[in-house]
């Protein structure tokens, strides 16, 4: 710990910086292109061992949780709800795998910040605080590569179809 502060504001402090982190690159993550989110970028490609989606059931059991998971939609009112499909037409299945694609780079950067509360946090709290990055954003990392490897299998032939999206 690099300031040293009473537990009270050091729980204060934690919930408002979170607060300010998880909205702050929520906001950022939606004013990226969705042209980003449909190109084929390493990061976000369903691999083979993912075996379109399977590999996330197999070892989460996905489908028992993931509708308890809250939608980001609901607290900033942008962006495109992922609750449920928004059509079965071959650009409503594009939307929806680019927007898994968008929810994984958010959720991935709100990973990001936790070291920085080790700055007024003792070094214990820190590691919390990066356990709950893990905790609260892993899961939906997952649900969003099942859902995006559950889609790219059916979409998989539709890439000539992309670039008209743009």
């Amino acid at each position: 710990m690099i300031v040293s502060l009473p537990v009270h504001w050091i729980i204060i402090i934690d919930i408002l910086a979170w607060t300010f982190f998880h909205l702050a690159i929520s906001a950022i993550c939606l004013k990226l292109p969705f042209s980003w989110f449909l190109e084929d970028h390493f990061w976000f490609r369903t691999f083979a061992f993912e075996q379109s989606g399977k590999l996330w059931q197999r070892l989460f059991r996905v489908k028992t949780w993931k509708g308890l998971i809250l939608d980001g939609t609901i607290f900033l009112k942008k962006g495109y709800s992922k609750k449920g499909l928004h059509g079965t037409k071959s650009r409503d299945l594009m939307v929806f795998a680019a927007e898994t694609k968008r929810a994984e780079f958010t959720h991935l950067l709100s990973i990001l910040p936790a070291p920085l509360f080790f700055i007024w946090n003792p070094a214990w709290a820190g590691w919390v605080m990066i356990l709950y990055a893990i905790v609260f954003n892993l899961p939906i990392i997952v649900v969003q590569r099942y859902n995006r490897g559950r889609i790219s299998a059916i979409t998989s032939g539709l890439g000539k179809e992309s670039s008209r999206l743009m």
